[in-house]
């Protein structure tokens, strides 16, 4: 809900299996789970991700982390507002 109206926000990225393979011989999985572990990782050491206690992903500046995404393989796409129907 946003000013009173429903609202659709979906955000998701594709990795190819192949490519996956190619570059690290695992499969796409470990590709999609290890890099966002890293680039999480790399959040805090530079001190981009911090504060006192345990926090949620959710809690911290998504902006660093999702442009890190783009940056090292795994680039996101968006929908706003859009049918997110599964037929």
């Amino acid at each position: 809900m946003k000013d009173g109206q429903e609202r659709t926000y979906y955000v998701w990225n594709n990795c190819s299996h192949a490519a996956a393979y190619k570059e690290t011989g695992t499969q796409a999985v470990s590709y999609t789970t290890g890099v966002p572990a890293m680039i999480g990782a790399r959040m805090i050491l530079e001190g981009k991700w911090a504060g006192k206690g345990v926090f949620n992903v959710e809690e911290m500046n998504p902006d660093p982390f999702m442009k890190r995404l783009n940056l090292d393989g795994l680039p996101w796409q968006e929908q706003v507002d859009g049918d997110l129907q599964m037929d």
